[in-house]
């Protein structure tokens, strides 16, 4: 018999927080009220996390794990935990530890209600520099403001979904994924559920500045069409202002002899304006044409060096 319940947990360089992650999900597990399945997935890892999966798969059955040939990334590796899941509910949280396990039965709990998909709601982020805070803050409410979906501020991939939810998400075809914005996007019965989210257990942070830049651009893109109506906005201003400065040379050439826009300083600064709009336009351009490219090369998402618990 399969599973209720599918806790899908990606893993990247986790060795310091694999014990007490498996310490605190464990006892969520003995708490529920019908079979459990927890899915690691070794994205790639470094360090002695696969060995320690392997380890926890021969001590706890109800451990399966997936292991990459290589690092996938984090959305990809929560794309082949919810392919594997075989529950009815199936729960998406981090290794980290800052999606705290014991909201879990709240979650189930939402669920029993008829909510079909649980997204948790980040109410305050402990000890996090104000930087990171603050840009976390802009970019949710760019990217609700912008997205073409209403996708909810101040949530990441921690979230419960119904067996339906999953089988949908499961048929979505494409590569460049942002999970909770396809979340959104598919609909269903939704709510949320409040919570404070700490600061890491333990280990380096895997979220760099620049991969959450990856991830903030690619949500945007993935999501909204108004940068590609924003370069068309800003082309448009730039001939405008460009038609009303050709005038005006025009006119103080035919009616002073010392016009304010003449001179090769003047001659510059209109070339670098129209230089930045043009190749701002064409980075725009390139991120939707990239997204084409590696849609239609149709490779695979991930490739399997291990797979283990699934026999039953």
């Amino acid at each position: 018999m399969y599973p209720k319940y599918s806790l899908i947990v990606p893993v990247y360089n986790e060795e310091e927080t694999i014990p007490e992650l498996y310490h605190r999900i464990s006892a969520v597990m003995d708490r529920l009220d019908d079979q459990v399945e927890l899915i690691l997935i070794n994205d790639g890892s470094r360090d002695r996390s696969i060995e320690m999966i392997r380890e926890l798969h021969q001590h706890d059955r109800r451990i399966c794990y997936l292991s990459f040939a290589r690092n996938f990334g984090h959305q990809i590796a929560v794309t082949a935990g919810l392919k594997f899941a075989r529950g009815e509910i199936v729960v998406v949280l981090d290794a980290d530890l800052q999606d705290p396990p014991e909201l879990i039965p709240d979650m189930v709990e939402k669920w029993r209600q008829g909510y079909q998909v649980v997204y948790a709601t980040r109410t305050q982020r402990i000890k996090e520099s104000w930087f990171k805070r603050f840009t976390a803050y802009v970019f949710y409410r760019i990217l609700k403001n912008l997205a073409d979906v209403d996708i909810p501020t101040d949530t990441g991939d921690f979230c419960l979904m119904d067996r339906q939810v999953v089988d949908v998400l499961n048929s979505m075809p494409e590569r460049n994924r942002y999970i909770r914005g396809m979340r959104a996007w598919i609909g269903f019965k939704q709510t949320s559920i409040p919570f404070e989210r700490g600061p890491r257990f333990a280990g380096e942070v895997k979220y760099s500045f620049s991969k959450s830049l990856a991830l903030a651009i690619n949500g945007i893109i993935s999501f909204s069409r108004v940068p590609l109506r924003l370069a068309t906005y800003v082309g448009l201003v730039a001939a405008i202002i460009s038609l009303i400065m050709a005038v005006l040379v025009i006119y103080w050439r035919i009616t002073s002899s010392h016009s304010p826009l003449t001179g090769l300083a003047t001659i510059i600064v209109a070339t670098f304006f129209l230089g930045a709009v043009q190749l701002v336009s064409i980075g725009i351009l390139g991120e939707y044409i990239g997204r084409i490219y590696e849609e239609v090369k149709g490779r695979p998402l991930y490739t399997l060096a291990e797979v283990e618990g699934f026999e039953n």
